[in-house]
């Protein structure tokens, strides 16, 4: 399972980084970590610098086709410049054409918002985006974990860091289906 994690080359929520990759290694999965930038990601606990993340590939040069599922760590500054850059955008609406898994957080439905792919589903975030998710045509609940099935392929939505438990072993159904399913042909 190859999953591509998609951050801004600055803004990314540490632990929404960091739990996700874990899981998805313990899972057996290869995670690879996709900017706009090449060199290294900065991340940030809330608004204080925090670690810094090896950049794999840029998104720019990258093709949803090669990868199995997509996440998207939140944080406030990374998905809003993600939602500003053009091969971003397109790449996250490219995994809903291949009808692929998707996993967001925190802030990260914003990117989805940009990519017009809430439309019709169901999904959560951090509660500031509730208004954008429905004007966007998405129905917006207040829970850990929503997983949304959809002809566009899963969506797995959660509220913020302290629902990373709930998200991860959402994610990782979903993940593990999708590998069960069409794409492990």
């Amino acid at each position: 399972m190859r999953v591509a994690f998609l951050s801004a080359p600055e803004g990314v929520e540490q632990v929404e980084l960091t739990e996700p990759w874990r899981a998805v290694a313990e899972a057996g999965g290869r995670p690879e970590l996709l900017s706009t930038e090449s060199g290294r990601v900065q991340a940030f606990h809330h608004l204080d610098r925090a670690d810094t993340f090896p950049v794999d590939a840029l998104v720019a040069e990258s093709s949803a086709e090669h990868y199995d599922a997509l996440v998207l760590p939140g944080g406030v500054a990374n998905p809003d410049f993600l939602r500003t850059d053009r091969h971003a955008v397109g790449f996250a609406r490219h995994f809903f054409g291949l009808g692929r898994p998707v996993a967001a957080i925190c802030h990260a439905p914003w990117l989805l918002v940009e990519a017009d792919v809430v439309r019709g589903r169901t999904l959560t975030s951090w509660p500031s985006l509730r208004t954008d998710i429905r004007n966007a045509g998405g129905t917006w609940k207040d829970e850990e974990a929503v997983v949304c099935h959809a002809a566009a392929g899963p969506l797995v939505t959660s509220r913020k860091p302290q629902d990373l438990d709930a998200f991860c072993a959402a994610f990782l159904a979903e993940f593990g289906a999708a590998q069960r399913g069409p794409m492990a042909a």
